[in-house]
């Protein structure tokens, strides 16, 4: 079916998100003891049995959560966990989750939010550099952590009955101990696209910071209910949106994962007013064929939205309004797409500049460093050109708070970037602004590469392959090919049956230049994805185009067209005789 949205007109909607976000957060510094675990307890006095959080099995009203929380922070002090203890949760999505780290955090304690999806080394990995005293998870993924010297705890019924036998009324003074924001909150992980994940310190000020300027920037009212299906162990998820929800009165609807099938008639059922996305989750949705009823959003808002995907999204679904952003748990600085502008990932308005003071400076791919100029500073690009995107260190929203790894932290951070002695926060991220100083996310740094010497962008090389004929979805990547300089670029794609090479490549020669087009295919079955919809291309990467690494399909163009790369073709190439 196909609904019209209403168009939304931006300037005055923008202005007014805008001055939301600065009235919610022009206080917070004044009390330098009022965390958001106090604020919940102030949101159950204020709101009473007004739903705060909606699960499948369990709810809690404002009331109750604040009470769980009180329970929580309770059981942490009879188990002696001191100011700067650990505890760690491997839980999936649950009002729980989110009682949990609000009573431990509430008496100092740090509670490090464990990705549900790890196993193994990288899960170990996880837990050692959070060294923690306390582990409480669910039983179906205790098997997961193996042996352990923390104490485990197991979510479910007895640890329930445990905390019930402590009150949920306010903590007395005595109970109470001495936290601000500037101490530690929570440990929240990277994705670990690349290597291990880095466990990113995040104090009780930037939990602040980050709920109240959502809060004002979604406009969020006590009649929303946010609909998040959308992993709880990150920042957004699990912290920013919720939270920003909850401090108006809201109520937040939990789903423990993302179904396509189910979305839209839970959001339909739920009353849902925002939901909460991924790029990748509304690609998904707007393949799929499910049928869409009348429903209450006002508003999406999440990340990673493509310009290819927005308006055919906003239309179809009748979104009335969405609202782009760009953040990084560890990062900082924010950009917000209050105006609505398909494709952007947001701006900052030339009078909060000095609260998010952001550049992007050329980039040297080779290095995979920013460029410096003769005179050994960073070099800004020009409008229209792409860079990485930096922010300089500074109070308030501008700090940097690191990794528990000080050589990552340290490595994240550029030096006498426009003047002796300044620093910045390297974002990682390609972007580029237009002349309105709107900016566009181009390439993860690590994604791009260079071939015939020019520099490749992987998200753009996708937005061209994703809409040929046949063509499901695509996964492009460089692989370094023997006897030539950079990478050639390769494409990993989900098809549809009778997908034709030769349409494939006339559709992408008159939308790509002859550099940029992918050299080598490999036709899969599914393409590996992260529980936040990222693309896996690791291991992608690591088989290259070598038809023994896998029993896919490979097929090259070596300038007449694709044809299979066989065992024959592949020996030519790699021998270094072929030229590409």
């Amino acid at each position: 079916m196909t609904l019209a949205a209403p168009i939304v007109k931006k300037d005055a909607s923008a202005s007014k998100a805008w001055l939301r976000a600065l009235e919610m957060t022009a206080k917070i510094e004044d009390a330098q003891q009022r965390t958001f675990p106090a604020v919940v307890e102030e949101l159950g006095a204020r709101f009473g049995n007004a739903p705060a959080l909606i699960g499948p099995h369990r709810s809690y009203s404002h009331a109750q959560l604040a009470a769980r929380a009180n329970r929580v922070a309770r059981w942490a002090l009879a188990e002696n966990i001191q100011k700067g203890d650990v505890v760690c949760i491997l839980m999936p999505n649950c009002p729980d989750y989110l009682a949990l780290w609000l009573g431990i955090t509430r008496i100092g304690a740090i509670a490090a939010l464990l990705n549900t999806h790890l196993k193994g080394e990288a899960l170990a990995h996880c837990v050692k550099v959070a060294a923690p005293r306390h582990i409480i998870t669910a039983p179906e993924l205790a098997d997961a952590l193996g042996e352990q010297e923390a104490q485990l705890w197991w979510q479910g019924e007895a640890f329930d009955m445990l905390l019930d036998t402590f009150s949920g009324e306010p903590l007395e003074a005595k109970e109470q101990r001495a936290v601000t924001l500037n101490d530690r909150a929570l440990l929240i992980y990277t994705s670990g696209t690349t290597g291990l994940p880095k466990a990113a310190h995040v104090s009780h000020r930037r939990v602040m910071s980050w709920t109240h300027w959502f809060a004002g920037m979604t406009g969020a009212r006590h009649d929303d209910r946010l609909y998040n299906c959308l992993p709880m162990y990150h920042s957004v998820g699990g912290v920013v949106a919720s939270g920003a929800v909850l401090l108006a009165g809201g109520a937040v609807i939990l789903r423990e994962k993302f179904s396509a099938r189910a979305f839209w008639g839970d959001v339909a059922d739920s009353g849902a007013t925002i939901f909460q996305y991924i790029g990748e989750l509304c690609r998904y949705l707007l393949a799929s064929e499910s049928e869409v009823p009348a429903h209450q959003l006002r508003l999406a808002v999440g990340n990673g939205l493509s310009g290819d995907v927005w308006e055919a999204f906003q239309q179809r679904f009748a979104v009335p309004q969405i609202l782009e952003f760009y953040a990084a748990t560890e990062g900082n600085f924010s950009l917000y797409n209050a105006e609505g502008k398909p494709g952007a990932i947001g701006r900052i308005p030339p009078f909060l500049a000095h609260r998010f003071p952001t550049a992007i400076v050329k980039f040297d791919a080779a290095a995979d460093i920013p460029a410096r100029g003769p005179d050994g500073l960073c070099v800004p690009v020009t409008r229209g050109e792409t860079g990485e995107a930096i922010g300089r260190i500074a109070g308030g929203a501008a700090r940097f708070e690191g990794y528990t790894d000080a050589a990552a932290s340290e490595k994240k951070i550029l030096r006498d970037v426009f003047a002796s002695g300044d620093a910045w926060v390297r974002s990682g991220d390609l972007m580029r602004q237009d002349a309105q100083g709107f900016f566009y996310f181009v390439d993860r740094i690590g994604d791009t590469f260079r071939w015939k010497g020019e520099n490749v962008a992987t998200t753009e090389v996708a937005a061209a392959v994703a809409g040929a004929p046949g063509v499901k979805a695509a996964n492009i990547y460089g692989v370094a090919v023997p006897g030539h300089g950079g990478k050639a670029g390769m494409a990993a794609l989900e098809v549809e049956p009778g997908f034709d090479l030769d349409g494939f490549r006339a559709h992408i020669a008159i939308r790509l230049p002859a550099y940029a087009r992918p050299i080598f295919l490999r036709v899969v079955d599914s393409l590996a994805i992260t529980e936040t919809f990222k693309q896996k291309k690791q291991g992608l990467a690591q088989d290259g185009f070598n038809p023994y690494a896998s029993g896919d399909l490979l097929y090259a163009d070596c300038g007449q067209g694709y044809v299979p790369l066989d065992e024959a073709l592949y020996a030519r190439i790699s021998s270094g005789l072929m030229r590409l």
